[in-house]
């Protein structure tokens, strides 16, 4: 047991290594070679690196082998740390194919760090499937809290181990989505695999998608809002003002005016409520109570 930034690392780990100028072309150039390597520049008398060692420690146990990570102490190995031009630490680089691919500078909390070391360990040939699940997982966490462009890549480097995880695919569809390009989102769906385009993942983002295009024509609400309330029975207002209100993040509310159209006229436009009410269920997880919810309320009208 030796101690590294004030805790202690378990050398019997061989993917948890401490690190040399010495060895740093075989712990970390030749072994990236063969799946990704994590190297934590620090300093035993560096405070935030007593945070940022346990926690990415941590994260590299749990990922299982699937990358390793190398601590080198910058005070007794300047050499690599000054060719690499750390000016700061704790600085982590993460090396793939012997090169530098990613990297950051000083503590993260501890869901970043974890999100950063699935990301790499995605880069990893041929991970376990549980390995595949982590990194998407990372990846989904990652959008939800608007970093977009390192979910994107996430999602991106899963397909490249499993070009035919349909998870995988409807993540890289919302994330441009999330981005605002319909265009590249759609290109990435209609490239995805045959025998998975019938995968509700990818037909929820297909609806998404389908939303989405509606949304770039969606009027203002306030003329729309006047305009059935001046004429009720004007039936597309009344589809424009929900496909708006769904556009502007009141998906209840275009829920509600969609049922109310279904009920005033479900055979209107070839059943043109039911099919929008179909896009945004789809689009959404099954048991949103939104979903669950409007499902209920339009089976209740089906069957009055």
């Amino acid at each position: 047991m030796i101690e590294l930034g004030g805790t202690q690392a378990n050398t019997d780990q061989t993917y948890i290594t401490d690190g040399t100028d010495a060895t740093f072309m075989q712990d970390v150039i030749e072994a990236s070679q063969t799946g990704p390597v994590i190297v934590d520049f620090w300093a035993p008398w560096c405070g935030p690196c007593k945070t940022l060692g346990p926690a990415i420690e941590a994260a590299v146990t749990r990922a299982g082998g699937r990358v390793k990570l190398v601590k080198i102490d910058v005070d007794a190995n300047p050499g690599y740390a000054g060719q690499l031009r750390v000016q700061s630490i704790p600085t982590v680089y993460a090396f793939h194919n012997g090169q530098p691919v990613d990297g950051f500078q000083g503590a993260l909390p501890p869901s970043e760090i974890d999100a950063f070391v699935d990301k790499i360990a995605a880069l990893g040939g041929e991970p376990e499937e549980e390995g595949l699940e982590a990194a998407i997982a990372a990846a989904d966490a990652m959008l939800e809290a608007g970093e977009v462009t390192d979910a994107v890549e996430t999602y991106a480097a899963v397909l490249q181990e499993e070009p035919n995880n349909a998870t995988a695919y409807a993540g890289l569809v919302r994330g441009y989505l999330a981005l605002g390009d319909i265009d590249q989102a759609e290109a990435v769906l209609n490239g995805a695999p045959a025998d998975i385009s019938q995968d509700p993942a990818l037909e929820a983002v297909y609806a998404q998608i389908t939303l989405a295009r509606q949304a770039q024509q969606a009027g203002p609400l306030a003329e729309l809002k006047a305009a059935i309330d001046a004429d009720p029975t004007d039936h597309q207002a009344r589809l424009d003002y929900a496909t708006a209100l769904h556009a502007n993040g009141q998906t209840e509310e275009a829920i509600t005016q969609l049922l109310d159209l279904f009920a005033r006229d479900r055979e209107w436009n070839d059943g043109a409520a039911k099919a929008q009410l179909f896009n945004i269920f789809e689009a959404l997880k099954p048991t949103d109570p939104l979903v669950l919810n409007g499902r209920r309320k339009l089976s209740s009208l089906i069957f009055a």
